[in-house]
């Protein structure tokens, strides 16, 4: 039986968020890239930072450079706190994750949230959050002096981050059967 099927880690091999990205993509900036802003502070409890387009796209009148987003990185417990918020607001699917655990979804409408309400002036805009889970000592990939790859036995995998989202968030994933 795998660690995965147990429900329980080893402590150096218990996942954990190392951050959470909220991003909501407006396509242009001005008033309604405004709105966007106030709204993802609103509900993460932090400052945003605009994203701009990588490339020119013609078709949507965007230009590189043009900002078109915004996006807000949280970690430590108030990655924890905006995930219990979140979690329940989406169904979440085995499919969204990846090989090494990390997942994504999506909130249709900000006014999900309990601290938003429909303003007709603003009107609805959705979110994107994208997980990171790791396990100690992942920064050893990262860090510029000695670094290491991690041996595959150590990588998180999707069925351990199933697990430790379903332990500790009280979610249940669907798995691709479930469909």
């Amino acid at each position: 039986m795998s660690e995965a099927d147990a429900g329980e880690f080893h402590e150096m091999r218990e996942p954990r968020v190392e951050k959470v990205v909220v991003h909501m993509g407006v396509g242009q900036g001005g008033r309604e890239l405004g709105k966007a802003e106030d709204i993802i502070e609103a509900v993460t409890g932090q400052e945003s930072v605009r994203t701009q387009a990588k490339k020119t796209e013609p078709d949507f009148g965007i230009r590189q450079g043009d900002p078109i987003g915004t996006k807000v990185t949280l970690r430590g417990d108030d990655a924890y706190d905006f995930l219990e918020k979140s979690l329940p607001l989406a169904d979440i699917s085995a499919t969204q994750f990846d090989d090494t655990g990390n997942f994504s979804f999506g909130v249709e409408e900000h006014t999900d949230f309990p601290s938003q309400e429909y303003d007709p002036n603003v009107g609805i805009y959705g979110l994107d959050v994208t997980v990171n889970l790791v396990r100690p000592g992942y920064r050893i990939a990262k860090r510029d002096k000695a670094s290491r790859s991690i041996p595959s036995s150590h990588r998180l995998t999707h069925e351990d981050a199933i697990t430790f989202l379903e332990a500790n968030f009280d979610v249940s994933v669907e798995g691709p059967d479930d469909e």
